[in-house]
């Protein structure tokens, strides 16, 4: 089976092509390259000894698209491409509703156009807004969102419930990340944002080498334990494997599905950083400062039914995903660029 891949060059998506190449699928990969780079794929290529074939345009280019499933025997798509910061969507909202929905839009139709019915979805925990309780599962309701990222994700999932009701064809599984760290244990794959990073694992990484003066610990007021904001972290190879697995029931799936992808597990800011600490022995300044817009106190998950129906979970635990995402940093102090 051919899968097209579109944002193929970017953290979670690059990770994916090696496992979906190590599972002997063929990949096809779309990306713009905005926020990502091209040698991804090529250190890809060497580590598997696959072939990548790479198209560099958007995701709702519907002339590149027609092209793409023209030349290639498509048999389902795994959409990553868009863009996913939660304070550049306050800042840029439209940028976020052309990249994350409109393209979204233009990808299934020419998708449907082309009698291709197999969809993988790249959603997130934000959907699910402002929570009253942890951990979260598939029945929680979506859609008071916080930040237009996450509306953009709500609007997308919206879109494909509707679209997929009124064709009976179409496949589609939504999938819900938490927070996705850690790098291939290679060392040779990992997260390379441009610019000062959003998040916080890169953004940590890059003050433990010394690139960045401090740790900015946004809000010590929250309701939990230490005041800092909790979340569910997931090793990158896990989302990666879910993928395959997901990929692997779609084609048995009812019309659409959703599931949650995490460890159960939440952590805070701060005990990020202690843990970090310990793995590494490197101790990490910070500074606190005034809470973001648009972010919540506590969001981890519950994953049942992707341990259930999927026969996937998480595997790896906090430690191994510091030691990946440090081992991706020393080994790569500017990332992909060489």
């Amino acid at each position: 089976m051919t899968i097209l891949v579109t944002g193929g060059c970017g953290y979670i998506g690059s990770h994916t092509v090696f496992t979906l190449l190590s599972q002997n699928y063929d990949v096809v990969v779309l990306d713009d390259l905005s926020n990502a780079s091209e040698v991804p794929l090529q250190r890809i290529a060497k580590m598997t000894s696959k072939k990548i074939r790479f198209y560099k345009g958007r995701a709702g280019d519907e002339g590149l698209l027609n092209k793409i499933f023209s030349e290639n025997e498509i048999t389902s798509v795994i959409h990553f491409a868009g863009l996913k910061s939660v304070s550049e969507s306050i800042e840029k909202p439209l940028e976020y509703y052309m990249s994350n929905l409109m393209d979204t839009v233009k990808l299934l139709n020419v998708m449907i156009q082309h009698k291709i019915y197999r969809l993988i979805f790249s959603s997130s925990a934000t959907v699910y807004g402002r929570i009253s309780s942890c951990p979260i599962n598939e029945l929680n309701p979506t859609g008071n969102t916080t930040n237009p990222y996450g509306t953009t994700k709500f609007f997308a999932e919206e879109i494909l419930k509707d679209v997929a009701n009124a064709n009976q064809e179409l496949k589609i599984i939504i999938l819900r990340y938490f927070n996705p760290i850690g790098a291939h244990p290679s060392g040779l794959l990992g997260e390379h944002p441009n610019g000062i990073p959003n998040n916080l694992f890169p953004y940590l990484t890059k003050v433990a080498l010394g690139t960045l003066p401090y740790l900015a610990v946004f809000g010590n007021d929250y309701p939990t334990p230490d005041g800092s904001g909790v979340r569910d972290y997931i090793h990158v190879m896990d989302l990666a494997e879910a993928h395959v697995k997901a990929l692997n029931h779609v084609f048995d799936t009812e019309n659409i599905n959703v599931y949650n992808l995490g460890t159960g597990i939440g952590y805070s800011v701060l005990e990020i950083i202690s843990a970090f600490e310990k793995v590494t022995g490197i101790s990490i300044p910070y500074k606190i400062i005034a809470r973001r817009p648009g972010d919540i106190a506590s969001c981890w998950s519950d994953c049942t039914k992707a341990n259930e129906k999927l026969k996937w979970r998480a595997t790896r635990d906090i430690s191994v995903m510091i030691q990946d995402a440090w081992n991706w940093q020393i080994k790569n102090p500017n990332g992909y660029i060489e």
